[in-house]
């Protein structure tokens, strides 16, 4: 995915596996540590970015997310200063409210499958004390369009670094992906999915590298 003068580049990867995800935790905004498999992944990522010149970067507030980007910085040719990169929580995770802590496999059992996949993967469905999918894309989508698309207008090359629902939601912006389609869509640990934009801010392609079948 080699870089034209005339396009822009934005690169979403989802923070390698975290100590909470290898319990089967559901996380949203508590503040864990990446697994050392997540440092690997993180490695890994950065790797396999090392074609693309990143110009910025766009990183959640939850360390999970700077850890994943400081080992990805590593590997990648770009050298990044504190001037172009921005730590926002429009980019956490979403909040799991009462669900927060809880082993999601266990909540399966006691609620239904059904009930499981609307909770974890539904559109707007209702969570107590905490936010649904459509809550998050409020956020990100404003975030996006307010912050990084006038970078990527501009011929930068942008990463963004957070989490499973914050880039799922930005990715239900970027492909138009309907309410009901968004719940078929998910990300790997580390996994990368790089689009290319024209100098309008259309986006014109897509690539997924570092792909992971870990969907924890």
């Amino acid at each position: 995915m080699q870089g034209k003068n005339n396009m822009a580049y934005l690169i979403l990867v989802r923070h390698g596996k975290s100590e909470w995800n290898k319990l089967g935790l559901w996380t949203g905004w508590t503040d864990v540590d990446l697994a050392p498999e997540g440092v690997k992944e993180a490695e890994s990522a950065g790797k396999a970015l090392r074609d693309i010149p990143v110009h910025r970067a766009h990183i959640s507030a939850l360390k999970r997310a700077r850890q994943t980007f400081d080992y990805i910085h590593r590997e990648i040719e770009s050298n990044l200063d504190d001037e172009v990169i921005a730590t926002s929580p429009a980019l956490n995770e979403r909040h799991y409210g009462v669900h927060t802590g809880k082993n999601k496999w266990q909540v399966r059992d006691e609620v239904g499958e059904e009930e499981f996949h609307n909770i974890r993967r539904g559109w707007d469905h209702p969570m107590p004390e905490g936010e649904t999918l459509k809550d998050v894309y409020g956020r990100v989508s404003i975030y996006f369009e307010d912050t990084i698309k006038p970078q990527l207008r501009d011929g930068h090359n942008v990463l963004v670094v957070a989490h499973g629902n914050s880039l799922r939601a930005l990715i239900k912006h970027l492909e138009q992906i309907s309410d009901e389609g968004i719940a078929d869509v998910e990300l790997g640990t580390a996994e990368a999915h790089c689009y290319a934009f024209d100098e309008k801010g259309t986006c014109i392609a897509k690539e997924i590298r570092a792909a992971n079948p870990n969907r924890v």
